[in-house]
């Protein structure tokens, strides 16, 4: 019995050290994020912006945002939700945080659930996925793979809708018409060139998202974002529902559906 006391106390004691170690390593990712870009917050959002701009953009914009908004410069967000982490495999709750900044694109995302904590990020325009067992063992680390920064960039890109100033045409942000209902945007940045398809519904709210996303290293695949149940928060009406999806040859498979619990802006630290 002495010894199996003596086995659960050192495996215990593991897990807290990995724990540890995991939260601090966060912190200081957090950090290099949030150095690595500046406020923007001297710019301001005018109506007059949106007058070359297709139809349904136009009324998106009016709907979120209003006269003389402040550009968003970082953003922290929290959420609960269900992840799959493999298609094949059964839902599991989890909780996750997030950091993001505008100025220069990059994000940071921990995902924790009973089994693993995910770091997903684009931070100095690199992508990298790390997936740890019980806080301890790394059994992903995706890393120095263009694929990778590109589709950590398409992430931070989609998830723009948090932070919609983020969607406003730039020199890296372009809008194109398609239909009364749906219009096209590319970005392009550190000689990546992205894209999404953009759906709207007759309120104004986006309501998909779709582009193409390497699934792994080799299959690049259709690739989709839903967002649903718009509420002002801080004086920006975002989603706080999303759901995302591959849309394969065998039909849609969802994998992420995440509840938006929290969102601040404009403060440039950890939670």
């Amino acid at each position: 019995m002495t010894i199996i006391i003596s086995i659960l106390v050192l495996i215990l004691g593991i897990w807290l050290i990995g724990k540890i170690n995991l939260s601090i390593k966060f912190s200081n990712q957090v950090k290099t994020l949030f150095a690595q870009s500046k406020s923007i917050s001297d710019k301001i959002f005018h109506k007059s912006q949106l007058d070359t701009l297709p139809l349904p953009v136009q009324k998106y914009f009016n709907y979120v945002l209003k006269e003389g908004q402040p550009y968003t410069s970082y953003a922290r967000i929290k959420h609960d939700g269900k992840f799959k982490a493999d298609l094949k495999k059964d839902w599991m709750d989890i909780k996750g945080e997030q950091y993001a900044t505008t100025e220069k694109p990059g994000f940071i995302w921990k995902g924790t659930t009973t089994m693993f904590v995910a770091r997903d990020m684009y931070i100095s325009k690199k992508g990298r996925l790390i997936v740890s067992l019980f806080s301890i063992y790394n059994i992903v680390d995706a890393k120095d793979n263009e694929k990778y920064d590109l589709g950590e960039l398409l992430r931070w890109l989609g998830e723009s809708l948090l932070y919609p100033t983020n969607l406003l045409p730039s020199d890296e942000l372009n809008w194109q018409a398609i239909d009364d209902h749906t219009a096209k945007f590319t970005f392009d940045y550190s000689g990546l060139s992205l894209y999404f398809i953009v759906r709207f519904n007759e309120v104004g709210e986006i309501i998909e998202l779709e582009t193409k996303r390497y699934m792994g290293e080799d299959n690049l695949e259709t690739w989709i974002i839903k967002a649903s149940d718009y509420q002002l928060i801080n004086e920006v009406m975002i989603p706080t529902l999303f759901d995302v999806i591959w849309r394969l040859e065998t039909g849609d498979f969802s994998y992420a559906r995440f509840h938006i619990t929290d969102v601040e802006y404009d403060v440039p630290e950890k939670f």
